[in-house]
């Protein structure tokens, strides 16, 4: 693999984690302790800085069996080819198993559905390349195939595959566009929550209005970079969190004059946030790949209430 300019001055075990989405930074730093690693020829360490252009070799060891137990567990497959599938998932459905979840998550439902699932993501992650929040709805891309993985991954890291996501959230936003642009780190107190700070990293995103409701706006959001809870937290800081949201929208749903309403939107159980759209070249045939996700029946009974109450 080729380092891309945008991670020029990242530590290689960081470089790598990023360009190949489904290999863990402990895994990949095990990996390049075990000599397993090399860049531009040369055996390397984990905080060697890159430069644009190294070359970095990673021998991967074989995929051992992880003993993860398939499961029948309904999946909306939206797209899908000999390399690689696009799943409408579900809200409440983990990606892949870790602690407190060790089953019931997307992998298991996968190695029900197919069997030949690329392994190069490691034992517990099999055919993840990109990752949805738990309750988070929509379009996920899984591949199928060694090949299709290594493709995906790169075009994550290079940020060439379009994610757009649609979202209702607090608050008539004045503006048709505009654009968010505000570095997202890791909160200083609360570790499981992300916030916009000066020394956090780059993010972009770019929102549309698409329709106003009562107190409320459904947008569309297309995300130039992809950190942690990036439109959940860009939304709250400009003052508009997403309806439900557990972590960010506080009590927002105060806002709304309209009492019915603010029990519909306090008492939503997740935040109203779904991927609508991927789009990306693929992997391996080099074809332009679009797949929508239909939001899911929640979504769309909230924003039904909302407008029906505006007209």
């Amino acid at each position: 693999m080729s380092v891309p300019e945008e991670l020029e001055g990242e530590r290689l075990d960081r470089c790598i984690s990023r360009i190949q989405a489904g290999w863990s930074r402990s895994q990949v730093r095990r990996w390049i302790d075990a000599g397993r690693v090399t860049r531009n020829d040369q055996s390397a360490r984990p905080a060697d800085r890159v430069q644009a252009g190294d070359f970095i070799q990673v021998d991967v060891p074989d995929v051992v069996p992880a003993g993860l137990r398939p499961q029948s567990i309904p999946l909306s497959v939206i797209y899908e080819d000999a390399h690689l599938l696009v799943v409408n998932k579900q809200a409440g459905l983990v990606i892949h198993p870790a602690a407190g979840n060790p089953q019931g998550t997307l992998v298991n439902a996968l190695l029900h559905y197919c069997s030949d699932l690329s392994g190069i993501g490691g034992v517990e992650r099999p055919g993840i390349v990109h990752r949805l929040d738990r309750d988070t709805t929509g379009a996920i891309v899984v591949a199928k195939t060694d090949s299709a993985h290594l493709g995906l991954s790169l075009a994550f890291s290079r940020r060439e595959v379009s994610k757009t996501y649609l979202a209702v959230c607090y608050g008539a936003i004045a503006e048709t566009d505009l654009v968010i642009d505000a570095a997202v780190g890791r909160h200083a107190v609360d570790r499981k929550r992300m916030t916009v700070r000066d020394d956090g990293r780059t993010a972009r995103t770019l929102v549309h209005v698409e329709e106003r409701l009562v107190s409320t706006t459904l947008v569309s959001c297309r995300l130039i970079t992809g950190r942690t809870h990036q439109i959940r937290v860009h939304l709250s800081h400009r003052g508009h969190a997403i309806v439900g949201d557990p972590i960010y929208s506080g009590r927002q749903w105060r806002s709304i004059a309209d009492s019915s309403l603010q029990k519909l939107c306090r008492d939503f159980p997740r935040q109203a946030l779904h991927a609508f759209r991927l789009e990306f070249t693929h992997p391996v045939t080099g074809a332009r790949v679009q797949a929508e996700a239909p939001p899911p029946a929640d979504l769309q009974d909230l924003v039904n209430q909302l407008r029906s109450s505006h007209a």
